[in-house]
């Protein structure tokens, strides 16, 4: 089945804008302009990604995401002119793949599809559990990092955080969501060790650690890995 995008925007020139991108990539779209449009489209239509707005006239975005995490998995890419990091971690931590901020490019927004369906992919098991980009090759099965073809020793703390990325790779994983997967409540809200362990990640893997080119940092967010 091709996919089905939902658009959700309530500004007619943004959705118009979004709609046409999509369909000139052949990819088939519906649109709706308020929140009970766009749920009511998700009940009956089989919808394969959603692009959403939070600012719409009848409920907040963020209701939508919560709501369709209920009982759905399919991805969602928020393209909001909110700004403010508290404001992605929400969204994020709601259920959101992904965030665009306006205004945005469409080589960026079909970027960020991309990876949403590769990683969707990987979800139903068509990619192995093989991360390779540039000289860095993660393999989970072997529980093994190599760099330049030579393998890097990691504590299994710090391979824990790196395959949590790998199995979400090219998604912005919110710090909070990294603190409870790999140390459960322990850390709870613990930023600044996060931040060590990454940094010590870093310094194993990249060339630049200033200059990341695997663990790419979200500002007040959190990371992602890169996936191209």
């Amino acid at each position: 089945m091709e996919p089905l995008f939902l658009v959700v925007e309530d500004d007619m020139q943004i959705r118009n804008f979004i709609k046409f991108s999509l369909q000139s990539q052949a990819y088939n779209c519906l649109e709706a302009s308020t929140g009970q449009a766009a749920l009511n489209a998700i009940a009956t239509e089989p919808i394969s990604t959603i692009i959403l707005d939070l600012g719409l006239p009848d409920m907040d975005g963020l209701e939508i995401i919560k709501q369709v995490r209920t009982f759905s998995t399919i991805p969602i890419i928020v393209v909001s002119a909110r700004d403010q990091d508290i404001e992605k971690v929400e969204a994020l931590d709601a259920g959101a793949d992904d965030y665009l901020t306006k205004p945005f490019s469409i080589k960026e927004l079909l970027a960020r599809i991309r990876v949403v369906f590769r990683r969707a992919d990987a979800q139903k098991g068509k990619t192995p559990s093989i991360y390779k980009l540039a000289d860095l090759e993660i393999d989970l099965a072997k529980y093994r990092v190599m760099l330049k073809g030579e393998e890097i020793h990691f504590t299994p703390i710090e391979f824990k955080v790196i395959a949590l990325l790998l199995k979400n790779c090219g998604k912005v994983l919110t710090h909070k969501y990294i603190l409870k997967e790999v140390w459960g409540s322990s850390l709870d809200n613990d930023v600044q060790s996060l931040r060590v362990f990454m940094a010590n990640i870093r310094r194993k893997i990249e060339e630049n650690p200033a200059k990341p080119r695997y663990i790419i940092t979200e500002i007040g967010v959190g990371y992602r890995l890169a996936d191209e």
